[in-house]
Order: C-alpha cells, then sequence, then structure tokens
C-alpha cells in the first residue's frame, strides 16, 4: 500500500508515518515546516522529505491514500491535486477508525487529562504483555512512537474533540465510535472552532450519541454537566468514577486500595488520582485485576510534558514542565503541585500560545487559575501573536482576567530568562505550562542548570 502524508511533521502525523511504515507501507511526506524530534525522527527511518515545502509532483495517480493533518490549508496544492485525481483522502483520525473497525475499540475523551489516562491504560497494558493498537497524543516512557497499527485485537485511542482536518470539521473523536469510552470532564475550550459554550457542549452530547448500542462510558461524576448528558444517553451503561483512594506522606503519594496496603505512585494531583481511577475501571472492563492493575501502575512515571520533572537541585526545589493551556488544566496543574508541596512555595508561569488563551472573549475563564501560586507571570511570544495574526493584549486587561493584579506579564524570551532565574534563585518549585514553544527558550537546559545551584 502506497500512502503520502499531508503535513507529516506533525506530533501525531510523524507517529503515523512511522507506525505505517514500520508495518511495510511504502511511506511518503511532507511539510513547510519540520522541527525536532519529528525531524530527527522521520530522518532515521528515512522518510524526511527532500526539500520542505508543498510539491503537486507528490501526488500520483498510483496512491492507495492520502492523509492530510491539520497543519495544511483548504488551498493546499497537493491536497487539490489528490482531489482532482480522485484519490482516497482521509484525515488520520478517519484512517485510523478504518483500520480498528474489527477490534474491540477503548476511548479517552474529554477536556483534560486525556493523554495522561490513555497513557496509564497502555502503560498497563504493556506491563502486563497485552496487545493493543493505540493512539496517543504524547511521548509515553518505553514506547517508540505515539501511534502503533498491527494485527491485536484491542485499540486504546486518545479521542480528541478539534477537527479532524481542513476538509473535514468533526471532531475527531466521532470517527471512532468505541465499546468502551471514558469522558474526563467538559470546559470549553478551542474558542476558534466552538465560538460559544453551547457549541462545545454540543460536540460532546453528539459524540455520546454516536456510541455503539451497550457501550461502556465511564465518567467523571464531580461534572454535574457530564453526568446530565451520559444520564441523557439512551442504550449506553453509564458508570461514574471519582478519585482514586491515597494519601500524601512526606510529600510522596501513595494509592491505598481497600486491602489496607499503601502503593507509591509516581504522579501526582488529584486530578491524576482521577484519572488513574478511570484507567482502572477501563482495565478492569478488559479483564485485569486490581493487584495486576497496581503492580504495573505503580511503575507509570506519566506521559511527556504532563507534570514532568526535569530537574531537582541540592535544596529540594523542582523545575516541572506541564503542557497546561485551557483554564481547567492550569488550574488542576497549579493545584497539584501546591497540595502535594504544601509547605513550598510555588512558582507558577503559563505562556499564552492556542486561539482561545489569545482571545479576549475567552480569557475570562482564567480567573483565579493561577491563584494558589505564590508567584505567578503569563508569557506571550510577539511570534506566536504575528503567526496567529491577533492583536498584542493589554498587561492590565490580562491581570484582571486572570484575578490577579500582581500577575507578571513577560513579552520577550529576555523577560522570561530573567523571570525564570529569579524564581530559581530562590526557595520553591517552579512549574512552567506551555503548550507551545516558549518562545524558543530552552527550558531544558535551564532545568539542568538550575539543579546545580
Amino acid at each position: 500500500m502506497k500512502i503520502h502524508l499531508i503535513a507529516v511533521g506533525g506530533s501525531v502525523m510523524h507517529n503515523f508515518a512511522l507506525a505505517l511504515h514500520e508495518q511495510g507501507f511504502t511511506i511518503t511526506g511532507s511539510d513547510d515546516q519540520i522541527y525536532d524530534p519529528a525531524r530527527l525522527r522521520l530522518s532515521e527511518a528515512g522518510l524526511l522529505p527532500r526539500t520542505e515545502g508543498w510539491n503537486e509532483e507528490s501526488i500520483t495517480p498510483d496512491l492507495d491514500a492520502v492523509i492530510i493533518g491539520m497543519h495544511a490549508r483548504k488551498d493546499n496544492p497537493e491536497l487539490l491535486k489528490a482531489q482532482t485525481l480522485g484519490l482516497p483522502i482521509y484525515s488520520f483520525p478517519e484512517f485510523f477508525a478504518r483500520h480498528t473497525k474489527h477490534k474491540t475499540r477503548v476511548v479517552i475523551a474529554g477536556s483534560h487529562g486525556k493523554t495522561t489516562t490513555t497513557g496509564m491504560i497502555l502503560h498497563v497494558l504493556a506491563f502486563l504483555g497485552k496487545e493493543t493498537d493505540y493512539l496517543v497524543g504524547a511521548q509515553l516512557p518505553g514506547f517508540t512512537t505515539m501511534v502503533k497499527i498491527s494485527d491485536a485485537p484491542l485499540a486504546v485511542m486518545e479521542g480528541d474533540e478539534y477537527l479532524s482536518s481542513p476538509i473535514d470539521d468533526r471532531p475527531k473523536f466521532m470517527h471512532y465510535h468505541p465499546h468502551i469510552t471514558v469522558l474526563t470532564g467538559i470546559a470549553w475550550d478551542h474558542i476558534n472552532v466552538f465560538p460559544t459554550e453551547a457549541s462545545y457542549i454540543t460536540a460532546f452530547r453528539e459524540y455520546l450519541q454516536s456510541l455503539p448500542p451497550d457501550a461502556t462510558a465511564i465518567y467523571d461524576e464531580s461534572d454535574e454537566l457530564l453526568g446530565s448528558l451520559v444520564r441523557q444517553t439512551p442504550g449506553i451503561r453509564a458508570v461514574p468514577y471519582s478519585a482514586f483512594p491515597h494519601q500524601i506522606n512526606d510529600g510522596l503519594l501513595f494509592l491505598t486500595p481497600d486491602d489496607g496496603n499503601l502503593v507509591p505512585c509516581q504522579v501526582i494531583g488529584d486530578h491524576n488520582m482521577r484519572n488513574l481511577m478511570a484507567a482502572w475501571l477501563v482495565c478492569e472492563q478488559l479483564g485485569i485485576s486490581q493487584a495486576q492493575f497496581l503492580s504495573a501502575i505503580s511503575t507509570f512515571t506519566g506521559a511527556s510534558r504532563r507534570l514532568e520533572l526535569l530537574g531537582e537541585d541540592s535544596r529540594g526545589n523542582r523545575v516541572y514542565h506541564d503542557f497546561a493551556h485551557a483554564p481547567s488544566k492550569v488550574r488542576a496543574t497549579v493545584n497539584a503541585l501546591k497540595k502535594q508541596f504544601s509547605g513550598s512555595p510555588l512558582s507558577a508561569c503559563l505562556e499564552l500560545h492556542t486561539f482561545s488563551s489569545l482571545n479576549r472573549d475567552f480569557l475570562h475563564q482564567y480567573s483565579g487559575a493561577l491563584n494558589l501560586a505564590d508567584s505567578a507571570c503569563v508569557f506571550i511570544s510577539p511570534e506566536t501573536i504575528a503567526q496567529k495574526r491577533m492583536n498584542a493584549l493589554d498587561p492590565d486587561m490580562l491581570r484582571t482576567a486572570f484575578s490577579r493584579q500582581n500577575l507578571e506579564v513577560l513579552m520577550t524570551t529576555v523577560e522570561l530568562a530573567h523571570w525564570m532565574d529569579r524564581q530559581a534563585e530562590q526557595h520553591g518549585h517552579l512549574l512552567v505550562m506551555s503548550s507551545g514553544r516558549l518562545g524558543g527558550f530552552d527550558l531544558h537546559t535551564f532545568a539542568r542548570e538550575a539543579s546545580t545551584r
């Protein structure tokens, strides 16, 4: 099978290319910009395009499929030629759904916690030697790629509510029709796609309605709106969940199952304990015992950029990196570290990078999200503002939106570096939250250098 991927440099798309290549498919790809680690990984597999940019000659009549990523536009010349030739064109969720049509399908959906919950399930399955196909939004320890395509009887997918492709405006999760799904919660996001909260909620209502008869919907019972949507959906088996029982001893978190044992856990935060409970309930549906689950989950260290520990100095001060960008994610991440290390100061930095976070009409959703941090800043890269063709945000307006008048607003990487250095010199932990590139600031180098102080 010969497949061409348009926008192959994306985080999921390049993993898709690697997974298909591993299965013996003939793979080509294109993109206008490809950054590491995608560039390095594609190069090592012999899949890196010779030149960056779009090339109509890449689209030939003998292609069996064209997979298009969200980075491409509707007027992409390769896409236009593929349409002219009448080639089969898929988004990656649509292609993956076709591949998993005859498998037992598990989908993790919701506004937050999808990647971590999916990662927990995949970690347990791998630990126990159970084969599965998968699609997850971040790199996981012990996994070569974020996508696997094989003849395994099971498929576990992170179900995103964002658009499928430039020519398919269905949410990604609408393609999957899972037998088992988790819904972690609903908190309005992606204002560029869902201009009102009602339109965002509608996407989840339609997802629930798309489930096959007798599907199991495992949902966070603390989310009243979500619970209402689940209960209003006929023909599904509703399973509510709360946080897995746990306790914190001397800065370490332990799971406390009914048998009275203390099971060490390497992820922290009440939100992650809810994610862990959801993962356990999925694994139970798949025939895994709680003893097996706990043995496996105690070795789970988390997904890349999900409360990832980057460094620790001689005083015990830690630097954490998290993908959090939406208000609910920011709030949960800050609260998790403050509760875990209640006796230590916490500095928090949030990069505003997404369309939603840079939108004046959405910013009030962040009210109070950084309040538990002892010191807080937001960073906005001028390059991001220019790239997204958005207007600059006034610092005083940002302070009002966040309900924090001592919030520092940083607009250059020089300012960001100075703020980081000041925090590293003090006693306490540092949390950096970003779904972007921090304007090119090298956070990993900073964390390594800070750990030597």
